[in-house]
């Protein structure tokens, strides 16, 4: 990948010099300020879209019993040994759905014991379960800086979408 200098930067997600053309609150309005510089035959491969002030965001799915770990650990074990069971089974000439079908009863035995002993462990402190996303709340466009101030002049033109004159 090369720039029209010659310079090579060091990773394709770097820009050698970069300046902020625009902030946004949502990814779908950077996106759509690109797009634009796209379709006005702007070099955008001398832009980037940068997620900033990043949030940990936990969604709590449910409640944690033992017995919801119980089964989730058997059915995780269950498709472990499914798996080794398939491997085992390509290897094997004789009994493959005999193999298939102790792999899963062994796995489905080790994922209810893992699972109940780590559940053990925990002695309550997290008796749910969750699901954990990282999210960005503000999205900036960079340029680099020698086509900057023409980005500044086409982004202008796209109503809604009009740069930070301070970035």
């Amino acid at each position: 990948m090369s720039l029209s200098s010659g310079a090579t930067p060091a990773s394709p997600l770097k820009l050698t010099f970069p300046q902020s053309l625009a902030i946004y609150d949502d990814y779908q309005s950077a996106q759509k300020a690109v797009d634009y510089l796209a379709d006005q035959k702007f070099p955008v491969q001398q832009c980037m879209i940068v997620g900033t002030d990043l949030k940990r965001i936990e969604r709590i799915t449910g409640r944690l019993t033992t017995g919801r770990v119980a089964l989730g650990g058997a059915l995780s074990g269950v498709w472990f040994g499914l798996f080794i069971g398939l491997i085992f089974a390509i290897f094997t000439e004789e009994g493959a759905l005999v193999t298939i079908i102790s792999t899963m009863l062994f796995g489905a035995l080790f994922g209810l014991i893992f699972a109940l002993v780590s559940y053990a462990l925990t002695r309550g402190q997290r008796d749910f379960s969750s699901v954990t996303q990282v999210v960005a709340t503000r999205y900036e466009v960079l340029v680099e800086h020698k086509v900057a101030a023409q980005a500044r002049e086409l982004l202008a033109q796209l109503p809604g979408a009009t740069p930070d004159p301070f970035a």
